[in-house]
């Protein structure tokens, strides 16, 4: 099915009943649905194969299958009940004050799902199923067809009418054509003004509203009245990416931008078309405290203003690799409105935060890692990994031309037909913005395992007469090449790798950073500043993947001493 019908919500003629328990307490939710198969719920004589009445899950097939443009109407009644207390883990979705829950938590879905298969790898071994299976191939055609998404439709004409408690707001995608109150409920209709994604959710709670606008553009906040510590900073963050990404890539799709807060059962922020859901965790009460602090509720909210573009407008197949389209690019757009915010400096504890998570996660990995344009479902590759890769193409690609080059591929691919972009595309336009002496980049970051092991092993300085200072520097530099399961080897390194000599001071000015072409180790590297130096790093912006970032930084002493400086 490529676009179900705007009758109801994405085409499903249903109701949903939710009730909720009494209280603060949040409560173990069930469901139950009303679709048997018959004729009154499909439309078309259809057929139970399997029922998983332990998990409340069937599949039925159509006893005639479909001729070439044939429709019929899926009808359902859907019941959601919370009894007793949640002692699982698992997430809460319909509670008294705070209900919020997506298309894939309770809505039926046409196809197979594979997003609700059992992932985890250790309960499939006891349940005798084989792993999950791998994504397909970047060249696939039939994969190339279809997003992740939803397997059940591509873009869909969005129209829904909620209610929910009479002092609560209900929340969702497309633009709010009126809204009543009949009886003791509260009403809200919606609709979208040109197709979306089949990829939305539902929010109510008693919310506060925070309002602000972009170039025309409604900014809302809908939050928690007690939850109000970082609103600002999340419509600052919107307003400052909607103005970035607007400039560097297009034009936003939509003529509101809803934040909408829900509990904190969850730490997870997801990006919707023209809505966007933050845990109360995740922004609304994370805390900023201390001089070394990353600023997450702008970051976050950066984030997930990118997936407007990268994930929503332009949506990638369903093969190897489509992570990075959505979440890496996602991530250096974010970058770039922190970059303007925090200058390059700032960037800094970022940058060490994704290279952190990033070796953090491949130290864990009990498969294989793939690289970064074909990963799978690695997310410390296409976050984290993907935030580093970016970020060093930039520095050599430079921001305007390689923002140039994604651009073009949103415009080839954005609300497009199938067969849907893969990164094998996206690194077509990007090979051209790169100078010939870094074209290595695309197979370093994207295509292969590359790491660094660099040191700075000696800094001496020494006054001239005319006050400046000589400083010398001895570096060492090696370059790896891994498999993806552990091993690694060492490979040739011809690269330019960022120096920096710092003045005094805890946080003493940049007194010189310069790219060095490094092609043998050990090398030795001579510079004059004007100040006395105080430090020297090799890397400091922490672009390469190194994973031993304590000696890449050392304290210059004079020449007839040296001294490492301490950690």
């Amino acid at each position: 099915m490529r676009r179900s019908a705007a009758r109801a919500t994405n085409g499903y003629i249903g109701n949903i009943r939710i009730s909720t328990c009494r209280g603060s307490s949040p409560c173990a939710p069930t469901w139950t649905s009303s679709l048997t198969g018959g004729a009154s719920a499909f439309g078309a004589p259809t057929a139970c194969g399997i029922e998983d009445k332990a998990l409340g899950y069937r599949i039925f097939r159509l006893q005639k299958p479909l001729d070439p443009g044939e429709t019929i109407e899926l009808g359902f009644d859907l019941t959601v009940e919370n009894r007793g207390f949640v002692n699982n883990g698992a997430q809460v979705a319909v509670i008294d004050n705070g209900t919020y829950f997506t298309k894939r938590d309770f809505f039926p879905v046409i196809g197979y799902d594979a997003h609700r298969q059992l992932a985890d790898s250790d309960e499939r071994r006891r349940s005798g199923l084989e792993p999950v299976p791998r994504f397909a191939g970047i060249d696939d055609p039939a994969a190339r067809r279809s997003t992740p998404r939803a397997p059940d439709a591509d873009r869909v004409d969005f129209e829904t009418t909620v209610s929910t408690s009479i002092d609560q707001v209900a929340v969702t995608s497309g633009e709010l054509q009126r809204e009543w109150v009949e009886g003791a409920r509260r009403y809200f209709h919606y609709r979208a003004e040109s197709p979306i994604t089949h990829h939305f959710a539902y929010a109510s709670a008693r919310y506060e509203v925070t309002r602000s606008q972009w170039n025309g553009v409604a900014i809302e906040v809908y939050h928690h009245p007690a939850h109000d510590d970082n609103v600002g900073r999340m419509i600052d963050a919107a307003a400052k990416s909607l103005a970035y990404f607007t400039a560097n890539f297009g034009p936003y799709q939509h003529r509101s931008l809803r934040i909408v807060e829900f509990p904190g059962y969850v730490r997870d922020a997801t990006s919707f078309p023209g809505l966007i859901a933050v845990s109360e965790s995740t922004g609304f009460n994370a805390r900023i405290d201390g001089k070394e602090a990353i600023d997450f509720p702008f970051y976050v909210t950066a984030h997930e203003v990118a997936h407007q573009w990268w994930g929503q407008q332009m949506v990638g197949a369903n093969v190897q690799g489509v992570a990075m389209l959505h979440e890496t690019l996602a991530q250096y757009s974010a970058l770039m409105v922190m970059e303007a915010e925090f200058g390059r400096r700032g960037m800094r504890r970022v940058l060490a935060y994704e290279q952190d998570w990033y070796l953090r996660g491949r130290a864990g990995e009990r498969g294989v890692e793939s690289p970064l344009a074909l990963v799978e479902r690695q997310d410390y590759v296409y976050y984290h990994k993907g935030a580093l890769a970016m970020y060093a193409l930039r520095d050599a690609a430079g921001e305007a031309r390689l923002n140039q080059a994604l651009k073009r591929y949103l415009s080839r691919f954005a609300v497009g037909e199938p067969p849907y972009g893969t990164t094998a595309k996206l690194l077509e336009e990007i090979r051209p913005m790169l100078p010939e002496s870094s074209e290595h980049l695309v197979e370093d970051l994207f295509e292969t395992i590359t790491m660094f092991d660099t040191r700075v092993t000696a800094a001496t300085s020494t006054e001239r007469a005319d006050g400046t200072y000589l400083v010398r520097v001895e570096l060492e530099a090696r370059k790896l090449r891994g498999d993806g399961a552990g091993a690694e080897r060492q490979i040739p390194i011809d690269d330019s790798i960022d120096i920096a000599v710092f003045g005094e001071g805890e946080d003493g000015p940049v007194l010189l950073l310069e790219k060095q072409r490094i092609s043998a180790s050990p090398v030795v590297f001579e510079t004059v500043v004007d100040r006395r130096p105080a430090r020297v790093a090799i890397d400091p912006y922490y672009k390469l993947i190194d994973r031993n970032r304590g000696d890449n930084v050392r304290a210059v002493s004079p020449a007839a001493t040296q001294a490492v400086l301490p950690r």
